[in-house]
């Protein structure tokens, strides 16, 4: 398979200020925190916020500390303050780094988590290890806990209402077509329209979904076990609904994700209709956002949306026969 935009390595995509650029206040807050003088080690490479985000070390320990001005960022520091509440609201069996605080400086919104030891990303030889923990989540969270209940979820369908509609809004002419490369046929527009179409039914459920599963959004520890990171806006719906676009890189990598999703446990019961439903509306997503305008201070995010489209749009392709450039 020839894909026409490039791919992204999800280990460098982030950039983020350094701690010694950041304000004294937030320096000074981490530091009571950590009981004295600290030492920062170097910033996350993954990731699309530009926030800080880096191991920090004191007399008192270490944390993950995450920090960004709510001024520059009001979206990223909302996604901060939401991520602290879920976090601390999801039960114990569920690996994730937990939040130990939340705080403020001036304007900057600092998370403290717990540091994972010898983390690194998992590639796509890690696959297997990822969907085999993952599956330990699913069950978990089959049914929401009254914490996560408590501070309220909404359903895949409340948060993802338009987002989702991207084929359909590039059908009724609301998007031009003129977005979509030389490498899409025009003619799929429409089938992929009808699919998206079934989205919500296709996906509904009251399991609690992550709702933005990639690979950048988990952390193997030194022994190889997985921490799922990011839980900023999770949501209500059927328990698979993660699987399928977490795939999208091991299909552009060549691997069979159409058989490896299939024999997944929570697959069971899951008709391919409603997997390619998922999938275009993920793609339809992933195309639209691409088109958007560039963001200096996320520079690899549009490349990294429409790369995910066009490969989403070709596993869809294969599994329904489609023919594209």
């Amino acid at each position: 398979m020839t894909m026409r935009n490039p791919a992204v390595d999800y280990t460098a995509t982030a950039v983020r200020p350094a701690w010694d650029s950041l304000p004294e206040s937030v320096r000074s807050l981490v530091s009571d925190r950590l009981g004295g003088p600290v030492t920062s080690g170097p910033s996350a490479g993954g990731g699309f916020s530009g926030g800080y985000a880096a191991v920090v070390r004191g007399p008192a320990g270490a944390l993950f500390v995450k920090a960004v001005s709510a001024t520059d960022n009001p979206h990223i520091a909302a996604n901060y303050r939401r991520e602290a509440v879920i976090n601390q609201a999801l039960p114990s069996g569920v690996p994730v780094p937990r939040v130990h605080w939340i705080d403020q400086a001036d304007d900057w919104v600092v998370l403290g988590l717990d540091p994972v030891d010898g983390a690194r990303m998992p590639g796509l030889g890690d696959l297997d290890r990822v969907l085999a923990s993952w599956h330990g989540v699913i069950d978990a969270l089959a049914t929401p806990p009254q914490s996560l209940l408590d501070v309220g979820l909404n359903t895949a369908e409340d948060d993802n209402g338009q987002a989702f509609a991207g084929w359909r809004r590039i059908a009724a002419g609301e998007i031009p077509a003129s977005i979509l490369g030389d490498w899409f046929p025009r003619d799929l527009i429409v089938p992929l329209a009808h699919l998206e179409d079934g989205w919500a039914v296709a996906t509904a459920g009251t399991a609690v979904v992550h709702h933005d599963l990639r690979m950048d959004n988990v952390v193997l520890d030194g022994a190889g076990a997985p921490w799922f990171c990011d839980w900023n806006w999770p949501s209500l719906a059927a328990s698979w609904l993660d699987l399928p676009p977490l795939l999208v890189p091991a299909f552009a990598a060549g691997r069979d994700t159409s058989a490896l999703l299939a024999a997944q446990p929570c697959m069971a019961g899951v008709s391919p209709e409603q997997a390619d439903a998922l999938l275009a509306a993920v793609a339809g997503y992933w195309l639209v956002s691409g088109s958007h305008d560039f963001i200096p201070a996320s520079p690899w995010l549009r490349q990294h949306q429409t790369w995910s489209g066009e490969a989403t749009v070709r596993w869809l392709a294969q599994r329904r026969g489609w023919t594209l450039n």
